[in-house]
């Protein structure tokens, strides 16, 4: 799956992973598998004393292909419809994990 072919909410997701690095998200609300960015909710950035903090080189990019990691936070949002993903941790610019309230 590549970026293009994702709606307009996912790619904007995908584009606060790449601009960050490393944050957690937290708060994202879900409708109907789909991430809710306005208003965008609480970032918490995060950085790492002497590594790489930038953002990614896909950001620059208008098309790549989509990592694992990716589809993996899709298939869990289009799973929980609708709810909040209370955080969403990324690193390295790509999801790495995420806490859903049960």
């Amino acid at each position: 799956m590549n970026f293009k072919s994702l709606s307009p909410a996912r790619r904007q997701l995908v584009a606060v992973f790449h601009r960050w690095g490393f944050a957690r998200i937290e708060g994202l609300v879900v409708r109907d598998g789909e991430p809710v960015l306005n208003p965008l909710p609480h970032v918490v950035r995060e950085h790492k004393f002497a590594s790489e903090n930038g953002p990614r080189s896909e950001g620059r990019l208008d098309d790549f292909v989509l990592k694992p990691q990716v589809l993996d936070l899709f298939k869990v949002m289009d799973e929980l419809g609708d709810g909040t993903i209370a955080v969403l941790t990324i690193k390295h610019g790509l999801p790495f994990s995420c806490e859903i309230a049960a």
